[in-house]
């Protein structure tokens, strides 16, 4: 048995010195590897593929800025043109009842029933006439709304159209 044991302590003390030289043997390995020339070509299509991923990114950064300004310039005259709209409602509500309330003290002076009805019709044509005047001022407020909220949308895509057309 105790040749065993000797024996053992032999092989432990053998493996013990061996698992440095392995170790390093490994380390030498890896450290040669990486100063290992890579070949050319592979160093131009990395080199390429990196100026070609530098290139979409601007393009893309590009792309992006415009569209955010559009959107930007859309929203403001988005703005402005609902700013148009409500004011030129506010303005016919504000005629609409000053003709209302002028009719019914008109109303309040008659002296026959002819009169009345006279100036009912006077009143209603009148009224007519100004709310066809008015559906036609907003509509064409919201024609002009359209027309310039599309009009960036529709050259970014013309200018794309033609960017892709070059390209």
């Amino acid at each position: 048995m105790t040749t065993a044991k000797i024996d053992t302590a032999k092989s432990e003390k053998k493996t013990e010195q061996a698992a440095p030289k392995a170790a390093k043997s490994v380390e030498n390995e890896v450290f040669a590897m990486n100063k290992m020339e890579v070949p050319a070509f592979i160093q131009e299509m990395t080199e390429k593929s990196v100026d070609q991923a530098r290139e979409g990114y601007a393009k893309v950064k590009s792309a992006s800025e415009e569209a955010s300004a559009m959107l930007e310039e859309t929203m403001e005259v988005t703005r402005d043109s609902f700013m148009e709209i409500n004011l030129k409602a506010v303005d016919a509500a504000k005629d609409n009842s000053e003709a209302a309330f002028s009719h019914i003290r008109d109303m309040f002076g008659v002296k026959s029933l002819s009169e009345a009805i006279e100036l009912q019709s006077a009143y209603s044509r009148k009224q007519y006439d100004a709310m066809s005047q008015q559906v036609k001022e907003m509509q064409e407020t919201a024609t002009k709304l359209a027309t310039t909220m599309s009009q960036p949308a529709k050259e970014a895509f013309d200018k794309s159209m033609k960017d892709m057309k070059l390209a």
